[in-house]
């Protein structure tokens, strides 16, 4: 049985949030909509907890990293506005977690900052956690980066490793994979144009559609390099945590409106 009350595949731009969309309206809206959608169903999924997987947290080379401060703390700066966010983090959660992947044999680290608790002992809140969490229900988190240094298959088995954490409490917690796709959609943007971009897009959407997460991880080393995109390895984790007889997947909406992919789709 899924573990999860409620999961999703959301990206991470800032223009996303309503706060910080300036004078296009137009550029991202599909993939707003999409995700106002997504938090009402997380909302009403009545979450304790949630477990974001975000590419560009704290990293440790070779491990999972997994947030363990008292409280996480951000800004996202899009159009000159700021957004700012701050979170208090499920501690015990974030242990259990850590235990159980240890355990499993998965690498992993659970990162502080400054005290071990009160006011210092917080982490930056970054803007693959911001994003999604602009329009989710406001609960404690816990934040885990992924090593891109670790091959697919770890990823798999800490999602495995999550899952049995996620079995073992007695919250309703809900699961954010937050991933930004293909990078070199445009050739003025900061990784260039390369066709791989849309074909790998192309490609990801289908395999949501199908529900085979898993078979992201058969993608080419050097597809991935030109294409650029950074939502496989939360996605895979996501995989491993829940099975895909589990996997009720009901794809949202896929947009490139500038150089980057934005995908959301729900997992229920």
């Amino acid at each position: 049985m899924n573990p999860f009350v409620f999961s999703c595949i959301c990206p991470h731009g800032g223009e996303i949030i309503p706060e910080l969309q300036g004078a296009n309206l137009k550029r991202m809206a599909v993939t707003r909509e999409s995700l106002t959608r997504l938090g009402k169903e997380m909302d009403l999924a009545k979450t304790d907890a949630l477990i974001v997987l975000t590419p560009h947290g704290t990293r440790i080379n070779g491990q999972f990293s997994i947030s363990a401060s008292e409280r996480m703390y951000g800004t996202v700066e899009e159009n000159e506005t700021t957004f700012t966010m701050e979170k208090v983090v499920d501690r015990e959660l974030a242990q259990e977690i850590a235990e159980i992947a240890l355990k499993a044999g998965s690498p992993v680290g659970t990162i502080n900052y400054g005290t071990s608790s009160g006011p210092f002992s917080c982490l930056p809140l970054d803007w693959g956690a911001i994003v999604p969490l602009r329009f989710m229900p406001d609960v404690p988190i816990v934040v885990v980066t992924p090593s891109r240094d670790l091959p697919f298959k770890k990823h798999v088995e800490f999602g495995r490793a999550l899952r049995e954490a996620v079995q073992q409490s007695s919250k309703r917690i809900g699961l954010i994979a937050s991933c930004d796709w293909s990078h070199s959609h445009d050739e003025v943007g900061p990784y260039g144009y390369d066709p791989a971009a849309k074909k790998l897009d192309e490609e990801v959407v289908e395999l949501i559609k199908v529900n085979q997460l898993e078979k992201m991880a058969d993608f080419d080393a050097d597809f991935i390099e030109a294409a650029k995109p950074d939502g496989i390895w939360q996605t895979l984790i996501l995989a491993g945590a829940i099975s895909p007889e589990e996997r009720q997947v009901e794809f949202l909406s896929y947009e490139a409106p500038t150089y980057f992919g934005l995908i959301c789709a729900a997992i229920r």
